[in-house]
């Protein structure tokens, strides 16, 4: 495979990261999950993102649509189509399959894939993330990582203003 059919390779539909997922815990890979916007991947994100990594074998990345960012973050967002955001976070060597979703919340995604590992940035506290019960509820874990200060989308966009 090329580069780039590797990068396509990782971006999937539900069933086939389904598959992908039935697979990894045939072998025992733990399984981590987590979501974003992802609009002008920063240094922030991809700290972010390798520490995620590093809590299990295989990391799953959701992504929010355009017209879920929009609902979301108003009509000036998102900066880069979906394709662009989901393309160059799978261009990640530690990254393992990439999802979008259209509603405003993964849920129904989490329910499907069962990570072993939920992640998210410090702006969110355990009681605040959507899925939290379900994954404990099948003896998963959460996990909320430290923000990485200095480093946002939004004070991007307003310097680049």
């Amino acid at each position: 495979m090329t580069p780039l059919e590797l990068v396509y390779d990782k971006i999937l539909p539900l069933p086939e990261l389904s598959r992908r997922r039935c697979g990894w815990r045939c072998y025992s890979h733990r399984t981590v999950f987590t979501n974003g916007v992802f609009d002008l991947v920063h240094p922030g994100h991809l700290t972010y993102l390798a520490q995620a990594a590093g809590l299990g074998r295989r990391l799953i990345v959701g992504v929010n649509s355009d017209a879920s960012v929009k609902r979301l973050k108003g009509d000036s967002r998102p900066v880069m189509p979906l394709e662009a955001r989901m393309q160059l976070l799978a261009s990640l060597a530690f990254v393992d399959g990439v999802i979008a979703f259209e509603e405003d919340t993964p849920l129904e995604l989490i329910k499907a894939l069962r990570p072993d590992v939920l992640v998210k940035g410090g702006d969110y506290t355990e009681e605040t993330i959507v899925g939290a019960p379900e994954v404990r509820s099948w003896g998963g874990r959460v996990e909320v990582l430290p923000f990485v200060a200095g480093h946002s989308t939004t004070s991007l966009l307003e310097s680049i203003r």
